[in-house]
């Protein structure tokens, strides 16, 4: 069958290529679910290991199957698999799996200590642009039929929904936590997805970002009844004077020295939320003084999140249901670029190397009707 791999460690080796069809029995104690893949979703991530910035191939083979994004169908399972989960569900995998700590052992595999990670269509593990896969129950979610045209957003969902959660988690700490105000850093995927989380949950969004008007993303942040404020008209202290204080803040900019500006505006007994993983060596002058003492007697929190566990791809799935409830139609206006066909990679790449205006490219691998 047609799969989209790289060569890891070899700039623009992305090609098509044919490999093995799998199995159930390629997962033991009969746990197994085979997979018909009908659209994946992609991001800077594929266009970065394309550009070999990262990226390593499963032990054994020379090249990586690329795709974290998954959306498919299952075709059929095994006898050890939930009756959640049957010939014709519609289903998304998670993307990480564990590796040797603890965390993996105990379904938190996102909060592993290992320094390599085993990540599907990422590191180790291949990932899901191809026509089928087959995977072990406990990492296939199934969805149900209402969100057939918008499944393919829960992978990235889950990053957002990965973050709010875990303010809340760490907020019990005060017994009592109602946050009202929320600012969304940046008006990418992500962004959009966490603005839609937030107002969810009830609270006031801002989505301060670059791009001035006009601007889709702009308009999406109004439909959901949140307000979008470019950092080229004003800056984020004058932002949080107007807006704040923020209770929860949400960085998904990708551009580090933001971060200190928001820790800065950030309410007391707020939550900070990091999602941009940056590289590089950019320095900036922070008020440091100022920070670390907002932070201490305001009871301040800067947490980190990355990649999601399974109870936040649960809590995902309730989150799209419930935006479709709130908001009908949003989230299928984030689906902006399709590509056809596996065949087409590289209009793929052309898509998240060149358009700007994309929101999400997504690959359609066969389409998106029942019938397995």
């Amino acid at each position: 069958m047609k799969a989209i791999a790289v060569h890891p460690g070899t700039p623009g080796s992305i090609h098509l290529r044919e490999i093995p069809r799998p199995s159930l029995t390629d997962i033991p104690e009969g746990r197994g679910v085979r997979v018909k893949v009908l659209r994946v979703g992609v991001d800077g991530t594929d266009k970065e290991i394309n550009a070999a910035e990262y990226g390593a191939a499963p032990p054994g083979d020379d090249f990586l199957v690329t795709g974290h994004e998954s959306f498919g169908q299952v075709l059929e399972v095994g006898p050890n698999v939930p009756s959640t989960i049957r010939p014709g569900t519609y289903v998304v995998a998670s993307v990480r799996r564990p590796g040797s700590t603890i965390y993996g052992k105990i379904g938190l595999q996102d909060f592993t200590t290992d320094d390599v990670y085993y990540e599907r269509g990422i590191n180790l593990l291949h990932g899901f642009l191809t026509e089928e896969y087959v995977e072990d129950a406990q990492y296939v979610f199934p969805l149900p039929d209402s969100l057939r045209e918008v499944g393919v957003l829960l992978e990235p969902t889950t990053v957002a929904e990965k973050g709010i959660n875990h303010a809340y988690e760490i907020q019990r700490r005060l017994k009592v936590w109602e946050p009202m105000r929320a600012c969304i850093l940046g008006s990418g995927t992500i962004g959009l997805l966490a603005a839609l989380v937030a107002r969810s949950r009830g609270l006031e969004v801002t989505v301060f970002s670059l791009p001035e008007r006009p601007y889709k993303n702009a308009d999406l942040v109004e439909q959901l009844g949140g307000v979008y404020i470019s950092s080229q008209g004003a800056s984020l202290a004058e932002v949080g004077a107007e807006r704040g204080p923020f209770d929860l803040m949400f960085d998904a900019t990708g551009f580090s020295p933001l971060v200190w500006e928001a820790a800065e505006v950030l309410g007391k007994n707020g939550v900070l939320v990091l999602a941009s993983i940056t590289g590089g060596d950019r320095k900036v002058e922070i008020n440091s003084d100022a920070i670390n003492q907002s932070f201490v007697l305001g009871n301040k929190v800067m947490v980190g999140t990355v990649n999601a566990s399974p109870n936040d791809f649960r809590s995902g799935v309730n989150s799209l249901i419930k935006a479709e409830a709130l908001f009908p139609g949003w989230l299928s206006h984030l689906l902006t670029t399709p590509v056809a066909g596996l065949e087409n990679y590289e209009e793929m790449i052309r898509q998240l190397t060149e358009n700007s205006d994309a929101i999400k490219v997504y690959v359609e691998v066969a389409g998106n009707g029942a019938g397995a």
